[in-house]
This record gives C-alpha cells, structure tokens and sequence, in this order.
C-alpha cells in the first residue's frame, strides 16, 4: 500500500468534527485512538512508532492536498498542523508543506519565529560585513558540522547562475534570482510564500527592516538595472522603488546596508564590458553610494567615488570621442561605521584615462551626508576595461592596469584589546588591515595569492576579534585557445592573525580530479561560526574546516542533480560570488555559477543537522 494510502486510512477518524482550539493530543485521544491503537483489529494501520518515523510535512501534505484532503476539508489548518505535529512527534517548526509547485499551503499573516531570534540579515549578517555568525544565531556547533545533511533543494526556473545569496528572518527566507523574481520561502521547507516580480535580476544580498512608522516589514534590495526597492515582507506588495542612477550601464551588484533608517546603496557598472566596443565613447560613469530613506524611498544624498565629471580626453584610433576619468564602482555592501559617523566602501578600477585617485580604494564617506572623510588607494594607475585582454584593444587604456580592484566589502572588527581594524582583501592577492581612526592608514599588508581579473580574493572574507580568514581564487585557464579551466593552478584558504598580519591558519589548494570544467580556486564568499571556517569552491564542493588549524571537517559535492521542492529541475555546480547564510541550525547555500566557465547550475541548497 502506498505510504499516503496508510496515513490517509490511519488518520480518517483524526479527521472528525472537533473543536477549532483542540490541541493535537485532543485530536488524537477523541478522534484518531481508535485507528491506529486498535492493534490486530486494524493490522492495515502502521502503528504509532510508524507515524513517528513519518515525517510532519508530508502528514500535513497528505491532509491538505493529498489522499485525505477530501476528508479533512472541514478542518482549519491550525488542527490539520496539530494532528501532524502530534502524529509525527515532531515539531511544526519543520516548516509548511508545499504542494506540487512548491507553494506554501498554509499562507500566514505573521511570521513562523521571533523577529529577534536567530537570522542572518544582509551580506556580512551585521553592519560590520563581518559575515561571522555568533553561536545563539547559527545554531549550530563545531561538534554538529559533520553532521549536516540535505534537507530541501530550491531551483530557480531557466538559470545557469545561482548568484543571490539568502537573508533568513522570523522562519522567512528572501532570496533574488536571474528569473527577475524576488522569493520569500519557508525557511525550514523551502516552500514558497510568494515572488515578486522586478526589472531586472536580482544578485544582490536583502536587508530586512521594520518600516519606520507604519506597522509594517519590509524588505530592502536593488536590481541590475539600478533600481532600488522597498517591499512588504509578508505580503510581496511594493512599497517603493527608485531608480538610483540614470547611467544606461548601471546596477546594483552590492547588498544595499540599512542603518538608523537610512538605506545605503552601492552603485557599480557593466561598462568595462561596453566600453570595449571600438565605437563606444568609453567611458562616462562613476560609482557611487546613494542615501535613500528608507520609509520613503526618497534620495537623501549621492557621493560619488570620483569627484571629477567625465570629460573629453583624446580619440581612439576609429575616431570615436573618449572620455574620463571614470569607474571606480562600488561592487559590494558598504560597511558602517556608527562611531565614526562613516560608511566605508571598497572601490573597482577605473575604466579610461586619466585614472581616478579614488579607484581600487577604501573610501571613508560622512553616513549624514556623504562627504569624503578619507581615501585609501591600494593600487595606482588601474585603468582597465575588458579589451585589454580581448583580440581588439581599440579602447583599452595605454599603459593600462592589472584589474586588481576589490570585489568585496571592508569588515569593522574590534581586537580583543580594544583597537579597530578595516580589514579587507585584493584580487592583487593582497589583504590589507587600515586604521578607521587614523584616515585609514595602513597597518599592515598580507600576500595570500598571486593576484589577477579574476585572481586573489574575489566576493569575501569573514572575520572574528582575533582572525580574517580568506580563500583565493587565482583561477587560471588552459592556454589552447579553448578558454577551458586549468584544473592545477588555483586555490588555498588563509587564516591571518588580526594583529599582525601573519598567516595562523592555512588550507592548501585541493585538487578536483577530472571532473568537468575543474579548478581548485576559492572564489566564493566564506563565512565563519564559532570554530569553523565554510568555504565552497569553483569545483562544487563546499567544505568546513576547523578555524583554528585548518582541518576538514565535513564536505558535500554540489555538482549533482536534485529533486527540487518547487518542482523544477534542479542541478547544481560551480560555487563562486555568495558564501554560506547559517541561521537557526540550517546552513545554505547556492551552487551553480555558468560565468568564466563554472559548471551552470540553478539551486540553493537547504542543510540541517541528521541524526547520531
């Protein structure tokens, strides 16, 4: 007999008329006893030691949609969640049960957990982009990590790029996606709330908010058209949304940070890529940071990170007029910093002649009113659009640079002695410690990785009050024409002492076989808990190693085919731009990155601690 079939025939008599408040207990002594406990009477009817092996979502499952919904149509969801949680002898908090399209069943009107419990908010899961998750939050021990088992798999529909990574808060889970949705699920099911549809996709991290003055949560994000939004985190209904930046090549690629009711957004751009055209007039913008009210939606204020508007400088050998100075995106979450009065932003290359002073640096700006309160420039003369590494050079800049921005944010840590760090590492291969109480001056330089486009430390590094721990990509590829990955050059995990600068802690590059499109290389964030340092990598593995001494601790291969809980297939891959969200003993991740020849993939990947 089909397994829905015996818990449909053991729950008919659950199912009777009952009072709308009766606990699950209730149900089960007045209404389901008679079924289950009735011994060789009723040998067709696992016993109770069966239904505790089933799990809640697929008893709530069967009486809401499945072989019993005609039975059970008359009961509320409360009761249908209460016969299951009791039947199971397992908690609700295993999240709702979706149906075949993996929509959530049960549609709430508040959210499943405490606002104030455990969550994972924004990139860096705190204002300092620290992305270190304190024990009560994950939920989850050195000891539990070996542990970890797939719990759910959620696939985005036509992707080959898994990019966005999660914000997890009050059982809720908003996620962006290349399907130009944003997703709230279940955070313990992965079922889904409801989506929302925005201009373009959505790679960047959420932030989530009370929305000052009203009775409302809400949800904040931008888009790869420069859009920023605020929306209902309940219900997915707009707000606000604004467009930030007029630039036709603008985006936002970095999590907008909220602080103090003011939402601080990073402004970067594709037009290292468009100004490669020898008929482009390369190039014209200029990263930012905008202010916008959070409440409102309503631009406070916009600094850009070079001073100096673009102007006519020479022509290219077509004829075509060029301009500059530009670039110097902002590719990633600004950090805050309340005591300063500062938000800190890391800065990209520039993309014309003559190159910005404020490029490939740390930019200390005024949070009230975006003054520039200091620079740090960590390499000169970066002038680099992708040409210069293409067949027609027409508008790479003469003498042009190595591409060695940064692509991640400053973390705001605090040693255990009280001094402050900002601490953030290169694509030169670099990591760099500057003093935000001292006009960012430097305090030391770390060599972790030869550097590079795509070389030294790519989307982030994690960081307590004694480490910061960073992965290397260095990727490399084959120099036969076919743009394949070269499956020996690549990789290597640091961990480096705050104070000093000195590498404590070192992971060695791992080899990836022959497995297809295969590289050793770190390009992905990392995150941190108590003890443990989680890593995933352009082979598709994701890796836990102990924080103190590097030894690997748990791994899964990601590059596999899923059966997704929204009913799309699913497969994963190459893992790279967003690192591990942990929250409330659940880890995910996203795998699948088609870009710079990773394996394609489309799925976030739930984990949960297994049993002993």
């Amino acid at each position: 007999m089909r397994l829905s079939v015996v818990v449909a025939a053991l729950l008919i008599g659950c199912c009777a008329p009952a009072r709308a408040q009766q606990d699950g207990a209730a149900l089960y002594a007045g209404h389901c006893a008679q079924c289950h406990d009735a011994g060789s009477a009723q040998s067709r009817v696992p016993g109770r030691s069966a239904l505790q092996a089933m799990s809640f979502d697929h008893v709530l499952e069967t009486l809401a949609t499945g072989s019993m919904a005609g039975i059970a149509k008359d009961r509320t969801d409360d009761e249908r969640r209460a016969i299951a949680t009791f039947v199971t002898g397992k908690a609700a908090t295993n999240g709702t049960a979706a149906d075949a399209q993996g929509r959530c069943m049960q549609q709430s009107t508040r959210f499943p957990q405490a606002l104030d419990g455990p969550r994972w908010n924004g990139w860096g899961v705190d204002t300092s982009n620290s992305r270190f998750q304190p024990a009560e939050m994950a939920g989850l021990s050195a000891e539990q990590v070996p542990r970890l088992r797939l719990k759910w798999a959620y696939a985005f529909p036509g992707a080959s790029l898994s990019f966005a990574p999660p914000t997890v808060v009050g059982g809720l889970l908003f996620i962006g996606g290349t399907d130009r949705k944003v997703h709230a699920l279940d955070a313990r099911s992965g079922c889904t709330l409801w989506t929302f549809a925005t201009d373009a996709a959505v790679r960047a991290a959420i932030s989530f908010a009370p929305l000052a003055g009203t009775d409302q949560f809400a949800i904040f994000f931008g888009d790869l058209k420069a859009n920023a939004y605020a929306v209902n985190a309940l219900t997915g209904a707009q707000i606000w949304k604004v467009k930030v930046e007029e630039h036709p090549a603008a985006r936002i690629t970095g999590a907008p940070t909220l602080h103090s009711g003011v939402l601080y957004v990073p402004v970067s751009s594709l037009e290292e890529v468009a100004g490669s055209q020898p008929s482009y007039e390369c190039c014209t913008f200029r990263g930012s940071v905008v202010a916008l009210d959070a409440a409102t939606g309503k631009m406070v204020w916009q600094a850009y990170t070079i001073p100096e508007v673009p102007h006519p400088t020479e022509r290219n050998t077509k004829g075509t007029q060029l301009f500059g100075p530009s670039g110097a995106s902002v590719w990633s979450a600004p950090t805050i910093d309340p005591r300063r009065n500062a938000v800190y932003v890391a800065t990209s290359n520039s993309y014309s002649n003559p190159p910005a002073a404020t490029a490939d640096a740390i930019l200390a700006l005024d949070l009230a009113t975006g003054k520039l309160l200091w620079k740090q420039q960590a390499t000169l003369k970066d002038a680099y659009i992708v040409a210069c590494y293409g067949a027609d050079k027409t508008n790479c800049p003469d003498d042009h640079g190595p591409d060695h921005d940064f692509g991640q944010s400053p973390i705001l840590v605090t040693l255990h002695d009280g001094k402050r760090l900002l601490v953030i590492a290169q694509k030169s291969g670099v990591v760099h410690a500057l003093d935000p109480d001292d006009g960012g001056k430097i305090l030391w330089q770390t060599r972790i990785g030869k550097g590079g486009a795509l070389g030294g430390s790519e989307w982030g590094s994690a960081a307590d009050g004694t480490r910061i721990y960073v992965a290397n990509s260095d990727v490399r590829f084959l120099r036969d024409g076919t743009r394949r990955l070269d499956s020996t050059q690549g990789g290597g995990l640091f961990g480096l002492d705050l104070a000093s600068g000195k590498i404590a802690m070192e992971v060695p590059p791992v080899p990836c076989g022959d497995r297809p499109q295969c590289s050793p290389a770190l390009s992905a964030a990392v995150s941190l808990i108590p003890g443990v340092v989680f890593s995933g990598g352009v082979s598709g593995f994701l890796r836990a190693y102990v924080a103190a001494d590097g030894r690997l601790l748990w791994e899964f291969d990601t590059a596999q085919d899923y059966t997704a809980v929204n009913g799309i297939p699913a497969h994963g891959g190459a893992i790279d731009g967003p690192g591990p969200v942990i929250a409330d003993g659940m880890l995910y991740t996203n795998s699948g990155y088609g870009q710079w020849s990773g394996v394609p993939g489309n799925v976030l990947l739930a984990f949960e601690v297994g049993k002993e």
